[in-house]
């Protein structure tokens, strides 16, 4: 304090006690000599002064911001200087409150924001900091760094225009990343990780100067998943820039950055995980989100498909899912790490079929699912880890169809077929338990395992359940409809029951006629259609016994004598009501829960009570509430069914039975493919069989002729011998009589070779001739078979085009007797009611006064599209 008294008397010249300056006079006088003093030094040592007393006296010193930025403007060679007026401008637009001013009743929480709007009006202001980045000095550096980091954190958006549209201001900042003190790096990333919130071109921009490679760089160099808060800095950074970004999340894996994640996610076998460190926790989660974020179900398929496929092939994926088996792992982390796993495996078949074949560590050795699925129906797991498991375990089962054939086949099996527990049972067992909680998820699981797979859920009618070893086995189906209609029924049980109902009968007209054929089915589902209990967990049930309902009637084949589909629709239209109908049906999709639900497939609740609705449940009833309404609303009050609703039906079923001959003829087709690849594979391996053959042919005539050369010239040398045998030693006659025979007996057995040679040649081609013609005949069946395939897709196409047209035509017919009652109201002078009988209306009319009769016919006979029944 001392030390301050004398350099404000130096600069302001000695005072007498009585006359000693306030605070606001003191900044003033200051200010003033800024602004007006000649000499480098004593603006120095009042831009000094002024930098002590900005924290005090912050509104003071703000005021006279034009002084400092006079300064940075003109005193550019000064770093000193310079770095006085940044410091002092810091502490003008901090957006914390300092120590010194707690006391003083005119600073507001906010006054650094309105410091940073002032400093901000003239854009240059912020290009001056900007281009103090360019000194490297650390006095001036850092002190830019951190007024940028306020101008950010009170004006973001604004200063991100600002920085945009300045040449090569992205570049300056990014170029502080590789600053060798580190106090300017670490401080440079908290400025990028401000500056690239929430702007997709500054992303992009930061994304191509080479971000991810420095800040990789600075996670290795800080120890990876060991490191400090430097590393999750980096993490955030990078998160920013990926997040909702395709564009920079296709340049991520095309550079080949995920390999590099792999091995931050790699836990070392020797590490007691029950000491991790929460900075090491930290890192690990920020980790996994970085991964999320590129295979967020929000992002592009392609996107999506492409960074599943990289996870995969660097080993990303088997070091998540090792985490998950990893011991000591904390709870949050487990959680983020269940999420993760569901992302990367969401929709790719070959993740999918990974992720299934993983075994966890135990004894004995257990499916990585099925020890998810024990604690996911545990009630005494936390409910966030219980729903990242229930949000793994659908997106295993997402577009999976050998997984959902794979859960519906181990409903199917007795208990003598399997030792071990299996992922049916366990959510066969979750699903009649007591836990209402267990009861709800395991109805979900089960519903996701029929999505978009009619064969299941044909295959799962036939499962049938033991309650106990006296009691009568009875279906899945049936024990569903039971425990729905049980007084003791919870709340969450019901909406779980009726949500797998409704998935278990959509498009399954096998699953409706079985349903239908329960005792008790039909009476249960009115009763609470037309209950008066009120309050939102009652309008929910009774909406979605509704839609269940509707379901019914949709995909009713008629097969059911006593619960046809007209019978059902009057049913409706006599006990309950058309408008009650329609408006317990809506009750669904205003529920609040449905909205939230419906935003995307991971479960985000806050409490017990939000696990309601299902996200693929929410898209079924968006899909079919519609068409249900349309089908019930289409019959008259009386009970008639009009034309237009069964033209709708009888449409219907061509639809359907066209779809299951498609589904028939993609299933040939699926096979006669991979018939087709199993004999191309052959085809291949004999011909490099006969290429083979025919190299070794020709050794073996090279040979042959070689053979024949060396047997001619023993020939020739023998006949010589015998010629001279008179002077040639005896001894050596035997000798080339032996050396002759022995090259005619190898002759002779080349020969052999040479034939057998021939005889594997002949049989590979006319193998390979066989092959290459079943090869064209399977070509030519794939080819019939996708011709047929596209027909039947143009059938479809076309009887649904007919049908549009045939219910525009009854709209417009049903408008024009709308209009003709109308008119006949006008003419006659009275009021009927639309649901009168058309005698009714005959005899209003003849009570009426023959001039008026006589127009009102006349009127109707001049109508040429008038119905003829109102004529006579």
């Amino acid at each position: 304090m001392n030390f301050l008294k004398s350099g404000l008397q130096t600069v302001l010249g000695s005072q007498q006690p009585s006359q000693a300056p306030s605070g606001a006079e003191t900044v003033e006088l200051l200010v003033e000599r800024v602004t007006s003093s000649t000499m480098l030094e004593d603006r120095r040592d009042a831009c000094r002064a002024l930098k002590a007393l900005s924290k005090k006296y912050r509104i003071e010193v703000g005021i006279g911001m034009n002084a400092m930025l006079q300064v940075l403007e003109n005193d550019r060679t000064d770093c000193e200087i310079i770095g006085y007026c940044l410091d002092t401008l810091c502490h003008v637009t901090s957006p914390e409150q300092f120590e010194e001013e707690e006391d003083n009743p005119n600073v507001t929480a906010n006054i650094g924001e309105q410091f940073t709007e002032i400093f901000i009006k003239n854009s240059d202001n912020v290009c001056l900091v900007l281009t103090c980045l360019e000194e490297y000095d650390f006095r001036v550096r850092w002190a830019a760094i951190k007024l940028l980091t306020n101008l950010l954190a009170n004006r973001p958006k604004e200063i991100q225009e600002i920085v945009l549209v300045s040449p090569m201001g992205v570049s300056k900042m990014m170029d502080l990343l590789i600053d060798s003190r580190e106090v300017i790096r670490n401080d440079a990333l908290l400025l990028m990780i401000q500056l690239t919130k929430g702007n997709g071109n500054i992303q992009k921009i930061v994304a191509f100067e080479n971000a991810f490679d420095r800040l990789l760089d600075v996670i290795k160099e800080e120890g990876c998943s060991d490191g400090g808060i430097v590393v999750e800095d980096c993490l955030i950074l990078m998160l920013n820039l990926l997040k909702n970004n395709p564009s920079n999340q296709q340049f991520f894996k095309e550079g080949s950055y995920i390999q590099r994640l792999a091995p931050m996610l790699e836990l070392s076998t020797d590490h007691d995980q029950a000491g991790m460190s929460p900075q090491k926790v930290s890192n690990l989660h920020c980790m996994l989100q970085v991964v999320r974020a590129l295979v967020c179900p929000s992002n592009p398929q392609q996107v999506i498909s492409s960074c599943q496929k990289a996870i995969r092939s660097s080993g990303l994926l088997s070091a998540i899912c090792n985490i998950i088996m990893a011991s000591g792992v904390p709870p949050d982390l487990l959680i983020e790490t269940i999420n993760t796993i569901a992302e990367v495996i969401r929709g790719d078949g070959q993740n999918q079929d990974y992720f299934n074949s993983f075994v966890a560590p135990c004894d004995p050795p257990l499916s990585a699912i099925v020890l998810l699925l024990m604690s996911m129906v545990n009630e005494k797991q936390p409910l966030s880890l219980r729903c990242a498991v229930l949000y793994c375990f659908l997106s295993y089962l997402y577009r999976n169809e050998a997984g959902q054939t794979s859960l519906v086949k181990t409903l199917l099996q007795s208990s003598e077929q399997t030792q071990s527990i299996t992922s049916g049972q366990l959510l066969c067992r979750s699903l009649f338990s007591t836990d209402p909680l267990s009861n709800w998820f395991a109805a979900v699981s089960m519903s996701h395992a029929l999505l978009e797979n009619q064969a299941q859920k044909e295959q799962l009618l036939r499962v049938v359940l033991a309650t106990s070893h006296t009691s009568k086995p009875v279906s899945l189906l049936e024990q569903c409809n039971q425990l729905l209609q049980q007084a003791n029924c919870k709340f969450q049980s019901k909406v779980g029951l009726l949500m797998l109902l409704s998935v278990w009968l959509s498009h399954c007209q096998l699953a409706v006629r079985t349903f239908l054929s329960i005792p008790g089915t039909v009476a249960y589902l009115t009763g609470q259609i037309s209950a008066n209990e009120h309050g939102d967990n009652e309008y929910l049930v009774q909406g979605l016994c509704a839609f269940l309902m509707g379901i019914c009637i949709q995909f009713n084949d008629n097969s059911v004598q006593e619960h046809q589909r007209e019978f059902l629709c009057q049913l409706l239209v006599k006990r309950i009501g058309l408008d009650t109908y329609n408006k317990k049906l809506g009750e669904v999709s205003k529920h609040e829960n449905y909205s939230k639900s419906a935003k995307q497939p991971q479960i985000r609740i806050a409490a017990t009570t939000d696990l309601l609705l299902d996200y693929e449940f929410c898209r079924l009833f968006k899909a079919l509430e519609a068409s249900i309404s349309k089908t019930v609303n289409g019959f008259s009050s009386g009970g008639e069914n009009i034309t237009e609703l069964t033209l709708s039906q009888e449409a219907s079923g061509l639809v359907a039975q066209y779809k299951d001959i498609i589904r028939e003829q993609d299933t040939r087709l699926q096979a006669l493919q991979q018939q087709l690849t199993q004999t191309d594979a052959k085809v291949r391996e004999l011909s490099g069989a006969l290429e083979q053959s025919h190299s070794s042919n020709a050794q073996l005539q090279d040979q042959n002729i070689l053979l024949k050369a060396q047997l001619q010239a023993a020939a020739d040398l023998r006949q010589q011998t015998l010629s001279s045998s008179a002077s040639s030693p005896l001894h050596l006659l035997p000798a080339q009589g032996d050396q002759q025979e022995a090259l005619e007996k190898r002759l002779s057995m080349l020969s052999l070779e040479q034939q057998t040679d021939r005889a594997k040649m002949a049989y590979y081609e006319s193998e390979n001739s066989r092959l290459l013609g079943e090869l064209d005949q399977l070509r030519a069946r794939v080819s019939v078979a996708e011709s047929k395939a596209n027909e039947a897709g143009t059938e479809i196409d076309k009887l649904r085009k007919d049908q549009e047209d045939l219910l525009e035509l009854l709209t417009d017919q049903e408008s024009k007797l709308q209009r003709y009652r109308m008119e006949l109201k006008r003419v006659t002078g009275q009021s009927f009611d639309e649901d009168d009988d058309e005698d009714d209306e005959l005899q209003a009319i003849e009570a009426n006064d023959g001039d008026s009769k006589e127009a009102t016919t006349t009127s109707m006979a001049n109508s040429s599209n008038y119905p003829g029944g109102f004529v006579c």
